[in-house]
């Protein structure tokens, strides 16, 4: 799809990876719809793209929120007249052994990762299809395929989200829009805490820069992929999992012993 011309509504956009969307977005001329729940941090992220030449409009509220991602759409459509794409970011991760993890966490990170996206879709899509075009792109992980220990949580919620792009995908072939589901494998931003950006310079696990991603991202959307997983060899142990997962428990059950220091250092 093409960027320049379109009005692009992005969640979690302050953020590492969101943070990197809006800023190569913005330098394609695209017109962004920012939404983050810290008003401060959004409106100074605003400021930095406008003064480069972005055309911004920020939206501050809280995805966990009943109710909320219904009224950021409508409010979005108010302002900027119409939404061509909406790119699904924001998110949440909890690490740790999940006997440990509170069923408050678990709930919230469901909200973000996994319920809002869907309530941001279904909130958007009468207008996508008034229109007979547009873009849905979700961001989820290569944890989404991969069941991984001590993400207990956060693989549920990105396996959901996976099963629904696809789902959707399938709904409204012939319909002018695109679902599009991109998968990172570790990345470094702040969105991975200390202990975990420790356990994964421990296990010597593959990482990304944000920059990079992001690059993924709109390539994606630019090609309107219906899929695209990021790292090798992540994308080829995601078709070895599906097919033949019993390959990859040994080796994950080592990795779980060795991340527990971390994970239990997490929980404290």
């Amino acid at each position: 799809m093409k960027i320049s011309d379109s009005t692009i509504l992005i969640t979690g956009a302050s953020g590492g990876i969101g943070g990197a969307i809006a800023r190569q977005l913005a330098q394609r001329g695209a017109t962004l719809i920012l939404i983050n729940r810290d008003s401060d941090k959004l409106a100074a992220f605003a400021a930095e793209l406008r003064a480069s030449g972005g055309k911004v409009i920020p939206l501050a509220g809280d995805l966990a929120t009943p109710g909320e991602p219904a009224r950021l759409v409508q409010t979005a459509l108010d302002q900027a007249g119409t939404v061509d794409i909406l790119v699904n970011c924001a998110g949440v991760q909890n690490f740790g052994f999940f006997a440990e993890e509170s069923a408050a966490d678990t709930a919230t990170l469901f909200n973000i990762n996994t319920i809002a996206p869907i309530a941001l879709t279904n909130a958007l899509l009468p207008h996508l299809l008034k229109k007979g075009k547009g873009q849905i792109v979700n961001l989820g992980s290569i944890f989404g395929s991969i069941g991984f220990p001590c993400f207990a949580s956060y693989s549920a919620s990105k396996f959901a989200l996976r099963g629904f792009s696809e789902a959707l995908r399938r709904e409204l072939a012939g319909s002018g829009i695109g679902v599009t589901y991109v998968a990172p494998r570790f990345t470094r931003t702040a969105f991975n805490r200390s202990a975990v950006t420790r356990m994964a310079n421990a296990l010597k696990m593959n990482q990304d820069e944000p920059e990079s991603v992001a690059a993924s991202v709109i390539a994606a959307i630019e090609h309107n992929d219906r899929e695209r997983y990021l790292g090798w060899p992540e994308k080829l142990f995601v078709r070895i999992n599906s097919i033949l997962p019993r390959l990859v428990d040994p080796s994950l059950i080592k990795q779980a012993g060795l991340m527990r220091p971390f994970a239990t250092e997490s929980t404290r």
